[in-house]
């Protein structure tokens, strides 16, 4: 009876592995049934024979479904078979919808029956514990992206197992006693211990190996389509939002265009509340929301990017690569839901110092002639901009300056009608404006996408009331690290000054940051000259000014020529005669890197620079990158052979570079101009 009892508690434990896949309350309905029912058939059928047993536990685990899909479920054994996929598609804590939570019924109850037959039909000691073993095994591999830690799951069992192994061995009490405190100490040694073993870091995650549904459109009708009718109907209510400040809703996230309309590649999975984060983890503002529908058509559900968590949403499903949120069936009016969003906000110098991300499928441009009209009139827009996120800045102010905002403007996104509102009409909505961004963005390598959603609405006692007028599209370029910034092509309703606050802020940021790359360059004030007297020089003086002042001129930047050529020959050669072989592989090192251009990347490990660069340069920096790693952290005993070997990757690295860089941009590198 008590063998009995430890294996109930025992797969119950085991079962709780789950904790990090379902939430607490019908995870604990499913569990409790499917551990002691088991367990009481046993005890009441441990004369009778095994088949009887199994029959009677059939039976019953079929009856206990009944409770949990409140109702016969015809579809039962389909949904066993599928749910191990459902839930390794699945964004955990999953939805707990009855065809997933009837997988860990069936595997508990079984653990559960196996254990306890073993217990009733045999005389081994541990065997029975096996099943509620391998139970907690299926857990751990459900809840590897779950939140929360199975360790102390884990220490429970270990107790567990010790108590059933004692009891099954016919010891007394007083063996029983003092054999659970030793166990603890061992599960204690396990919790404390566990987190420090190299396989805890990474655990094996079956989700990797899950093959996910492929993406499909979610709505008939994309809500960049949408935007001119809302336009032509402004005053229809769409929803309220009651949000701790203003921001802009975003609804759809497009990022595949075909030369006729914008499309989205995402691929939704289904959640329990939980978004993943996005690339961005650096300062950021929380953004609480309480939305409540009123006449949104489609299943797209709006939010503040970037959303962490939401409640209140049956069916929910994330792309984990925008954040979009989408629901199982259009929302009617009145239904609610609860967002808490990650708002970036990445300091000035790390606006100045973002590099665009590199993929192929976001700076993809439909073949045909407008490619090279869209690229030609970017170039022109951008000129003298060197800086890709300060290009992206030209050519946002370009667009809101060259075109007028216009809701009688003929819709559409095709690249017909674009070339005709860049060309022709110069007017548009946000539809054509953010489209045609996005276009011009990628034909200068920018990685873009459009974004269609709302302004913050009008606000009314803390609640923002957004109407079909309040409709807007805007366009995002990813950086790396940064992940999607957001740009506002579209000049305001009245003029390029009129927008919201929110849209006004990020202009207002984006002209401030565009200055700082003029400040120290042409744009500087330069000093102002004391007038000289009539013939330039006063008596007595030498030489005229104007021949002073070129002369002094030539000589500095004859001065300057003399040691940006001599510097890097110098310093090359210093770091080649260095001291001792670990000097000399440290050098070949700070050579190499000094010639890529890292000279201001000094945090840059090893192998995050061996990652930036093509096969040609990191087929020689990736054995230099690790004879440097084996200096840096075991220096003893470096060999003049390795040295040597550090030297001659080094000059093939910098061999590459002068092969694959032009000229010109090698010469400002020698004159310190980079």
């Amino acid at each position: 009876m008590t063998a009995l009892l430890v294996v109930a508690v025992l797969t119950g434990v085991a079962g709780w592995g789950c904790h990090r896949v379902f939430p607490t309350q019908p995870l604990l309905q499913v569990l409790a049934p499917a551990a002691l029912v088991p367990v009481v058939v046993a005890l009441l059928a441990r004369n009778r024979p095994l088949w009887l047993a199994l029959l009677v536990n059939v039976a019953l685990w079929f009856a206990a479904t009944v409770p949990i899909y409140k109702g016969l479920a015809p579809g039962l054994v389909k949904d066993l078979a599928n749910a191990w996929q459902a839930l390794l598609t699945t964004l955990l804590p999953a939805q707990p919808e009855p065809r997933l939570l009837v997988l860990v019924h069936t595997v508990v109850w079984l653990a559960s029956l196996v254990g306890a037959e073993i217990v009733t039909r045999t005389t081994t000691r541990a065997a029975a514990a096996l099943p509620a073993v391998a139970a907690f095994g299926v857990a751990l591999l459900l809840g590897v992206d779950g939140e929360g830690s199975n360790l102390p799951v884990a220490a429970a069992l270990v107790v567990l197992v010790a108590a059933l192994a004692l009891v099954r061995d016919g010891r007394p009490a007083r063996w029983l006693l003092a054999g659970l405190p030793a166990a603890g100490l061992l599960a204690g040694a396990a919790l404390v211990f566990g987190p420090l073993l190299p396989i805890a870091a990474e655990p094996y995650n079956p989700r990797s190996d899950a093959e996910l549904p492929p993406p499909v459109r979610v709505d008939s009708v994309s809500p960049l389509d949408r935007v001119t009718a809302w336009l032509q109907a402004p005053d229809r209510p769409l929803f309220t939002v009651k949000a701790d400040k203003p921001a802009n809703w975003r609804l759809a996230v497009l990022d595949r265009y075909d030369g006729v309309r914008w499309t989205s590649s995402a691929r939704f999975q289904p959640t329990g509340g939980r978004v993943p984060a996005g690339e961005w983890t650096g300062a950021a503002e929380t953004v609480r929301q309480r939305v409540t529908v009123d006449g949104l058509p489609g299943t797209w559900l709006p939010a503040a990017e970037r959303p962490e968590s939401v409640t209140g949403v049956p069916g929910l499903a994330v792309d984990p690569g925008s954040g979009a949120l989408l629901a199982a069936e259009p929302p009617g009016k009145g239904f609610g839901y609860e967002v808490s969003s990650r708002v970036a906000r990445p300091s000035k110098e790390e606006l100045l110092a973002a590099v665009p991300v590199k993929d192929a499928a976001l700076t993809a441009f439909p073949a045909g002639p407008q490619e090279a009209k869209f690229r030609k009139l970017a170039q022109q827009a951008v000129k003298g901009a060197d800086e890709p996120i300060k290009q992206a800045y030209r050519l946002q102010k370009y667009l809101r300056t060259s075109a007028a905002y216009d809701i009688t403007a003929p819709p559409g996104h095709s690249l017909k009608g674009l070339e005709f509102f860049l060309e022709t009409t110069h007017r548009g909505t946000s539809e054509q404006f953010a489209s045609a961004f996005a276009l011009m963005a990628r034909t200068l390598g920018l990685p873009s996408r459009v974004v269609v959603g709302f302004r913050p609405g009008a606000q009314s006692g803390g609640v923002h009331q957004v109407k079909s007028g309040d409709v807007m599209a805007w366009a995002e370029i990813q950086f790396e690290g940064l992940g999607w910034r957001p740009f506002y092509p579209t000049p305001g309703r009245s003029g390029a000054k009129d927008d919201h606050e929110v849209v006004s802020s990020a202009i207002e940021e984006s002209e401030r940051l565009e200055g700082e790359f003029t400040q120290g360059g042409a744009n500087k004030p330069k000093p102002s000259a004391k007038p000289s007297p009539a013939g330039g020089r006063e008596p007595g003086e030498g030489a005229p000014l104007w021949v002073i002042v070129p002369a002094a001129a030539a000589g500095v930047l004859v001065v300057y020529a003399v040691v940006a050529m001599a510097l890097p020959w110098w310093r090359r050669r210093r770091r080649r005669s260095a001291p001792g072989a670990e000097g000399r592989v440290l050098g070949a090192w700070q050579q190499t890197c000094d010639d890529l251009g890292l000279r201001d990347n000094r945090a840059l490990t090893a192998e995050e620079v061996v990652e930036r660069h093509p096969a040609a340069i990191s087929q020689h920096l990736r054995p230099l990158a690790d004879i440097s790693n084996y200096v840096r952290y075991a220096p003893d005993g470096v060999a003049d052979q390795a040295a040597d070997e550090a030297w001659r990757r080094s000059d093939a690295v910098r061999a590459e570079v002068r092969r694959s860089t032009p000229l010109k941009r090698r010469v400002r590198r020698r004159l310190l101009l980079r």
